[in-house]
């Protein structure tokens, strides 16, 4: 699964929920470019570190007494009760001990009946049920070798539930309606379900964990106009005298029960193709022209991940299908995956993003969650480090070196941003909620560790090893050892130490690293800093790469205690020096260097990451002549991100130096490939001389890139011209997020009391990130023009306030009320808003205001 998500909407609003929000990120041309930088210890009045461990019980895998072999599951739905009206046949038999009894996971149901069947007739079976559970009596006591069929009659009611959920999975119902009665105008009608970790018995009964498997069907009845999609292949379509018809899936081949889901809506379905299997993308009829531009690398994916693994995709299609007001980023149902709608994207929009990162984690899961499934949440990673990786493998095979690098620098920089707070093993037995494993510790930590244990042990051993634990797990669950045997097998080397300290150990080496040259010799002094109560002293073989008289030289090393000294001869002074040359190690390194060394480092060193590097340790400084010509060179670049790095960094230079790279910046403005790069120079004029480029923002404003465009809404209206409202008016249908997003900037103080209708319309049509700056705005707004503060507005920000899906969506409407708190009805609302939530991230930003 999926779960990170980084707007390019940045220009308009500071992203004070960056770490909250767990949904998916698209590959955007945005400017942020994410340089590592070394972590702070935060610590505590009595000295332990913020992020130092936490006790927690132990969480082993569930213990399996009966074995779910088989799912036959005939369902229909009320609508207006959205209730899920079920009939389940479950197949099952002992594990290996003597059972009377089978217990199935049941959340809030109403049961009907149990009978025990034999062929087509049934005989009635004792049952106890608290609304969690369902412990049946079986008729007798049944050995290993025995299987019974067990009929449950129920009706699922999955939002009368208790609501639960997290940063990653916001909700865990299980079964949702989207518009169930079709009053919300500008929204279909869907069903859909979404059963990761354990939230799938909220619409059928099951042993819902993990390392149990079952092989299913399922029949979905609906009315005709529907398409529904689940595992498996699709078998038929029955018209039904009632005028509804029903669909018939069929998965063969075993997984765990939370992989089971349905998706149910008007959908067009855009068919492809993968050697002999069926490619389909399920997308709402407005994105039909360009579900193949979204989805279409999937063919060559499923190509190229087959022939890398060794392993052919091993399911029966592959289907991907998007659904309104999803709970996370994405999700990887066996043979089926789900996404949010953010995918969806018109032609323009692709212009300057797409989702290949998010579309090659949910199919890599295919493979590394589905076809191998972790034992326990505990082991987590194995599904997700693995997932995270493949966005690199894909990113290096497609795209190349650099963006590859910059996926990788991203990952990094998540993980040492959560690492301020939360230093956990990566495979972890102790946690207080199985939902505190969705983080970047099995996510981006993960992928990153896989990634040093490639270069460890090298490609082709590294590829084999997956092969061989691939194909010996296959259809099963497993844990850490596995993977870990399966590397030894292959390399015959002992590899306990590096999944120890790797996996099994908290937080990451901190490098602290003093060179000094004399009698044709370099010391490197290096110092692992980091605090090693909580954290080990790491055994890190690294490269150091020398450069001398204009010569490169690579020297293998292995840090391996807490402080040592290594000496390499070097002829001469040497020009420069990296430690870890591949730029693999997930940690940090502080080693400074002189301005000469980083102007150095950023033409010879070859690597993405320090020559980021070095243009970030020398932005403060670009009025010297030598950096600003530095500078210059990263304007040409042929990899957009560091032109980009390079006109953020201009931001610096002194008025009197400007006219040295001012045609250069218009040229970008209005001529570079990249939609982000016109925009940051387009915004970066903006901050040089607002109405005097204005002939650039006006073309701007009429950009082919979204991006570009909204950089030039708000460039143009810094200009403060007098046209500046009604040419922005023009934009006022425009439903693209940055657009909205930046002229919601402008409206909140210069829209006046017409802009009203604009606000509550996106207000309404907003989701996820897009509406929790539109609230910002929303309220700045509402503070600007008193006489706006109808009570239609307060009731809209309440009801978001108390019943939004995202705890960070209703605190930005608590904020937008808070705003208004001078008025003795909107108090009182407040407190009661603030006494009924639940959320304690949701209270933390509340009580902060």
């Amino acid at each position: 699964m999926n779960h990170r998500f980084l707007s390019v909407v940045g220009m308009a609003a500071s992203m004070a929920f960056a770490t909250a929000c767990s949904t998916s990120k698209p590959v955007v041309e945005s400017s942020t470019t994410p340089v590592p930088v070394a972590t702070q210890t935060i610590t505590v009045a009595d000295s332990v570190p913020a992020w130092a461990p936490k006790k927690h019980q132990f969480n082993p895998s569930r213990t399996l007494e009966n074995d779910i072999l088989h799912t036959k599951l005939r369902v229909s739905f009320d609508w207006e009760k959205q209730h899920l009206l079920g009939l389940v046949e479950i197949t099952a038999k002992p594990y290996f001990y003597p059972q009377n009894k089978l217990i199935l996971d049941a959340k809030g149901f109403d049961i009907h009946g149990v009978n025990l069947m034999k062929g087509y007739d049934g005989t009635p079976l004792k049952y106890e049920y608290d609304g969690q559970k369902l412990t049946i009596v079986l008729d007798k006591t049944y050995n290993r070798e025995e299987k019974y069929v067990v009929e449950i009659d129920y009706a699922a009611k999955p939002n009368e539930l208790p609501k639960g959920g997290s940063d990653a999975i916001t909700e865990d119902k299980g079964l949702y309606f989207i518009n169930p009665l079709g009053k919300e105008p500008n929204k279909p009608r869907q069903i859909w379900t979404q059963g990761e970790t354990e939230a799938n018995s909220a619409w059928f009964p099951t042993a819902d964990t993990p390392n149990e498997r079952m092989t299913q069907e399922i029949y979905i009845t609906v009315d005709p106009k529907f398409t529904t999609l689940s595992n498996g292949s699709f078998v038929y379509s029955r018209q039904n005298a009632d005028g509804t018809k029903t669909d018939y899936w069929k998965q063969d081949l075993p997984h765990a029960p939370y992989l089971a889901m349905m998706a149910i809506g008007e959908y067009a379905v855009v068919k492809d193709k993968w050697r002999d299997k069926d490619v389909n993308y399920y997308v709402e009829p407005a994105y039909e022209g360009t579900a193949k531009k979204i989805f279409g690398h999937t063919p060559e994916m499923m190509e190229f991940f087959s022939k890398k693994l060794g392993v052919v995709y091993p399911w029966d299609k592959y289907a991907q299908v998007v659904v309104r007001d999803f709970v996370s980023g994405a999700m990887e149902n066996t043979s089926a995956s789900t996404f949010m709608e953010d995918v969806q994207l018109n032609e323009r929009e692709l212009l300057d993003k797409h989702w290949d990162n998010i579309i090659a984690h949910e199919l890599f899961h295919q493979w590394f969650g589905d076809y191998v499934t972790t034992e326990s949440w505990a082991n987590l990673p194995l599904n997700e480090s693995f997932a995270n990786y493949s966005e690199y493998l894909w990113n290096e095979y497609k795209y190349g070196a650099d963006e590859a690098a910059y996926h990788q620098m991203d990952e990094l920089g998540q993980y040492l941003n959560e690492a301020q707070t939360k230093r956990e093993p990566i495979i972890r037995y102790h946690y207080a909620d199985r939902e505190e494993m969705f983080d970047s510790h099995s996510y981006a930590k993960g992928g990153r560790v896989l990634h040093m244990l490639r270069k460890l042990v090298g490609d082709e051993a590294f590829f084999t090893s997956l092969n061989t634990y691939l194909t010996r797990n296959k259809f099963s669950a497993v844990e850490i050892a596995e993977l870990r045997i399966a590397f030894e097998d292959v390399t015959g080397q002992d590899l306990m130490w590096f999944f120890d300290q790797w996996f099994m150990q908290p937080g990451h080496p901190e490098l602290k690293v003093e060179q000094n040259y004399s009698n044709g010799q370099l010391n490197l002094h290096v110092v692992q800093t980091q605090d090693t109560v909580y954290q080990p002293v790491y055994r890190l073989p690294l490269q150091i790469a020398v450069w001398a008289n204009g010569q490169k030289t690579t020297h293998p090393i292995v840090i391996d205690k807490a402080e040592q000294t290594f000496s390499f001869p070097v002829a001469t002074q040497p020009q420069l020096v990296i430690v870890d040359a591949e730029q693999q190690l997930l940690g940090t390194i502080e080693h400074q260097k002189t301005d000469q060394e980083l102007l150095y480092q950023f033409y010879n060193a070859q690597h993405l990451t320090p020559k980021l590097e070095a243009m970030q340790e020398l932005e403060e400084k670009v009025d010297n002549p030598e950096v600003l010509k530095m500078m210059q060179a990263a304007l040409k670049d042929n990899y957009w991100v560091v032109r980009s790095a390079a006109v953020s960094a201009l931001d610096n230079l002194k008025e009197a130096d400007r006219g040295k790279v001012e045609e250069e910046i218009k040229r970008l403005a209005v001529q570079d490939k990249r939609g982000a790069v016109r925009a940051d120079a387009i915004l970066l004029l903006a901050g040089w001389g607002r109405g005097k480029y204005k002939a650039i923002y006006e073309q701007g404003l009429n950009d082919s890139s979204y991006v570009a465009t909204a950089a030039s809404i708000l460039a143009y209206a810094s200009t403060g011209a007098p046209d500046v409202k009604a040419r922005l008016a023009k934009f006022d249908q425009e439903k693209n997020e940055e657009v909205v997003l930046a002229l919601a900037n402008y409206y909140a103080l210069q829209g006046g009391p017409d802009k009203y209708g604009w606000f509550v319309q996106h207000v309404k049509e907003g989701n996820g990130s897009v509406l929790y700056y539109m609230l910002q705005s929303f309220g700045a707004y509402l503070a600007a023009n008193p006489q706006a503060n109808t009570s239609e507005a307060i009731d809209l920000l309440a009801d978001i306030a108390r019943n939004h899906s995202q705890y960070y969506v209703r605190a930005s409407a608590y904020q937008a009320l808070f705003i208004l708190s001078d008025k003795p009805e909107v108090q009182a609302l407040i407190q009661e808003i603030k006494a009924n939530e639940k959320d304690p991230r949701a209270l933390n930003m509340y009580n902060g205001l």
